[in-house]
């Protein structure tokens, strides 16, 4: 379960007939679990979400990491946000429902990524079930796509072919951003580049 999930899980999305979250691994640090990469004027900036015990020996449950509120992270991701995207031809029709969640200040980050990701599949009009794992499962089903570890900020996605389309910044095509960056500069069109 990411924040602000990267365009290569939306690709895998489309292709799947509902999408299994995982409710029972532990929380995995330096992962797209709490942070997400936009594009600003200045290159690609990371986002993280700060979490509470996230730097803990201990093994903690993904649905028992707590946001830090203490914080001003909201704040600071959503005038990056908005620096990166506000000229971006869908931010306006966009921007309201992506603030929603941000004001709704859910207490877990598991939580947050999941209204973050019914907003997107919404946005998408990718009409896919949510379901959650009832156990947690080294090896699972061979009939379920495992992307729990494959989709890393540290990992590039060799089976990722995006169509490149207009961003907001750069002269050449940055893949692997979160998805706000193809909604805001695509809108409705998004799905055709995720096909």
């Amino acid at each position: 379960m990411q924040y602000n999930p990267p365009i290569s899980y939306f690709r895998h999305a489309i292709r799947c007939e509902s999408i299994l979250l995982e409710a029972h691994e532990n929380y995995v640090k330096q992962s797209y679990r709490n942070r997400c990469h936009v594009l600003t004027a200045h290159g690609v900036q990371p986002l993280s979400v700060p979490v509470l015990r996230g730097n803990s020996k201990i093994k903690i449950p993904i649905t028992e990491i707590e946001i830090d509120y203490s914080q001003k992270w909201q704040l600071v991701h959503w005038r990056t946000i908005q620096a990166a995207y506000g000229r971006a031809p869908y931010f306006e029709f966009y921007s309201d429902y992506l603030r929603e969640v941000y004001e709704r200040q859910p207490k877990f980050l598991f939580e947050l990524n999941v209204e973050l990701l019914k907003l997107y599949l919404k946005l998408l009009k990718l009409n896919k079930p949510l379901q959650y794992t009832e156990e947690y499962q080294v090896q699972p089903p061979k009939s379920v796509l495992d992307l729990r570890n494959r989709i890393h900020p540290k990992i590039y996605p060799d089976n990722l072919h995006v169509i490149p389309y207009t961003q907001v910044f750069g002269k050449q095509f940055v893949p692997e951003l979160s998805i706000i960056d193809l909604l805001f500069t695509q809108g409705p069109a998004s799905v055709s580049f995720l096909q």
